[in-house]
């Protein structure tokens, strides 16, 4: 069984800064990419970022490109979301994703090239 659990998120003003986390358990699995989705209320969910595990290429939607940074460390199987000059429109829940393979749409923001889940952790931006 694998496991993705998601901390950090939290309540934050407008401007502030909050950092999630990541971190795989349970029994070992090849990960070719990690990657952060977010869903809001009332919204489909939606790629924010995604990071290969071995070569460390990132890739950001453009609504978060300059404010988020995504990365990895590998000695704790973690990946880290870093978002900074954060906004009211970026309250959601935020879901860390893992896939095994390549992606078959040639693409990272397709959930569905995803195996593995957390369950989410809230980020809530007041104005």
């Amino acid at each position: 069984q694998v496991q993705l659990v998601e901390s950090g998120g939290g309540l934050v003003q407008a401007g502030g800064s909050l950092r999630l986390s990541c971190a795989a358990s349970g029994r070992a699995f090849s990960r070719y990419v990690m990657a952060w989705f977010r869903q809001a209320p009332g919204k489909e969910r939606e790629f924010v970022d995604a990071i290969t595990w071995s070569a460390g290429s990132t890739y950001y939607a453009d609504s978060v490109k300059g404010r988020f940074t995504i990365s990895r460390d590998k000695s704790k199987n973690t990946v880290y979301l870093q978002m900074n000059s954060l906004k009211p429109e970026d309250t959601a829940v935020y879901y860390c994703a893992a896939a095994t393979r390549p992606p078959y749409s040639g693409t990272y923001y397709r959930g569905s090239e995803y195996d593995y889940w957390g369950q989410g952790t809230q980020v809530t931006v007041s104005s």
